[in-house]
């Protein structure tokens, strides 16, 4: 059985995978799988079968152009926000910090 932690972040990976319209081969593959284990293997890390580790993890966030902080949290609000200020410019992140302050 998967763990939790498994499944959110392969709910994420599957998410961001998606968002940007690339198979789980090409995915993969930019992410340097070797092309004959790409798509089975990001499709495990996706049902949350495998575990990936953190550098690997940080190459699949490139790829995706999200933070890697986006796979790991469990709360959906939590989750957009990353993906808001890891896309924000350098002066709206320093707007949306001292607003986040300010709270």
């Amino acid at each position: 059985m998967a763990a939790a932690g498994n499944t959110v972040f392969g709910g994420r990976l599957k998410e961001a995978r998606l968002r940007t319209g690339l198979s789980q081969k090409k995915l993969g593959i930019a992410a340097g799988l070797d092309p004959f284990v790409a798509s089975s293997r990001i499709n495990r890390y996706e049902l949350g079968l495998h575990k990936v580790d953190y550098p690997f993890a940080c190459r699949l966030a490139a790829e995706l152009s999200v933070p890697v902080a986006y796979f790991y949290t469990e709360n959906d609000e939590l989750a957009e926000l990353i993906l808001l200020y890891g896309r924000a410019a350098p002066k709206a992140r320093s707007i949306l910090l001292t607003i986040a302050r300010e709270l």
